[in-house]
């Protein structure tokens, strides 16, 4: 059946890099890599998180795709495996491999600074496991030590917490963050939206810092007050 032409209205646009159309496609000979490829941007768009990737299985877990890719069934897997080789060996894929439990798992990334970044973070070890099985693991491009104060007084990081956390890092003064996680210590509000609220507040309003000789229970009591209590459970 003809296609019957994009609908009206908006549509999700896929970004993808010039250099894809002004040096690659014109050497791509092989459909399966030119439909992973492509299948690649249009799914890492969707995605969430700063640092993106696919695995085998993402390929496979989409029927319609594996079956415009190989119509018959047991060729399938021979078929993506082939077209993600040469994508690899192209340099448009990086390919990485974790081990999770008794399984090694292949991850692709695209072959962009931020692609290469996180393919040097997986090789480096700053990953852990996710329970997210559409993102098996979570990766640091480095060790920041606002998780450190995070695990050390709250508690394990999930990813979408570790996205918040990279996120206040760059946007505050380690000092206030080291500050704002005390204050939450002392005020036995060991959760992270209580220690944002401080930071925020101290953005919008100033931060005066003290010394030794201020810093008082009464001082440490007065950031526990209705401006946080939404934050404290």
């Amino acid at each position: 059946m003809p296609f019957s032409g994009f609908p009206p209205g908006k549509v999700l646009l896929v970004p993808i890099p010039a250099p894809f159309f002004t040096r690659l496609l014109p050497e791509m000979d092989h459909l399966g890599e030119l439909k992973v490829v492509l299948y690649a941007f249009w799914r890492l768009s969707q995605a969430e998180g700063r640092y993106r990737y696919l695995t085998r299985g993402d390929f496979l877990a989409d029927e319609h795709f594996m079956a415009g890719l190989e119509p018959q069934p047991a060729r399938q897997e021979n078929a993506l495996d082939e077209a993600l080789a040469q994508a690899t060996a192209r340099g448009i894929f990086l390919q990485e491999t974790v081990t999770l439990g008794d399984k090694t798992v292949p991850l692709y990334f695209l072959n962009t600074p931020r692609g290469r970044a996180a393919a040097d973070a997986l090789r480096a070890g700053h990953w852990r496991p996710s329970a997210d099985p559409a993102a098996p693991v979570h990766l640091y491009l480095e060790r920041p030590n606002i998780f450190r104060l995070y695990e050390e007084h709250i508690g394990p990081i999930t990813p979408l917490l570790a996205e918040q956390l990279e996120e206040a890092e760059a946007a505050y003064p380690y000092d206030w963050i080291e500050e704002a996680f005390r204050i939450a210590v002392a005020n036995n509000a060991r959760n992270w939206r209580y220690v944002e609220a401080i930071l925020a507040r101290w953005q919008k309003e100033g931060r005066h810092d003290r010394t030794a000789g201020g810093d008082s229970e009464k001082d440490r009591r007065r950031y526990f007050n209705d401006k946080f209590a939404d934050f404290y459970e």
